[in-house]
């Protein structure tokens, strides 16, 4: 089992920064990818960036690119995901979501940004 708590999100102005942050905790070392997903109101969850645990390497929707960077700390056993530019389209409920390598997934409980234009 992962548990996942996350924090940082909030109210800010178009054009304004935010930081997520995600603590993961539990079966930490059977993690093999780590994402943040967003849902606003009427819409589905989508993907916003992943991160693979071995080597790093990221993927990004196409909407954030260039405006979202996701990162991990190992030794906090924390994934982040600076936001700047942020545009009130962005104005989402964030999840951090996990995958392991039993082919299991664990979610957050989500984060409320709100983004005012």
């Amino acid at each position: 089992q992962v548990q996942l708590v996350e924090s940082g999100g909030g109210w800010v102005q178009a054009g304004g920064s935010l930081r997520l942050s995600c603590a993961a905790s539990g079966s930490i070392f059977s993690i093999f990818r780590m994402g943040w997903y967003r849902q606003a109101p009427g819409k589905q969850r989508e993907l916003v960036a992943s991160l693979v645990t071995n080597g790093g390497s990221t993927n990004y929707a196409d909407s954030v690119k260039d405006r979202f960077t996701i990162s991990k700390n190992d030794a906090k056993n924390r994934v982040y995901l600076q936001m700047d530019s942020l545009k009130p389209e962005d104005t989402a409920v964030y999840y951090c979501k996990v995958d392991s390598r039993t082919f299991q997934t664990y979610w957050g409980q989500g984060t409320q940004v709100t983004v005012s234009s």
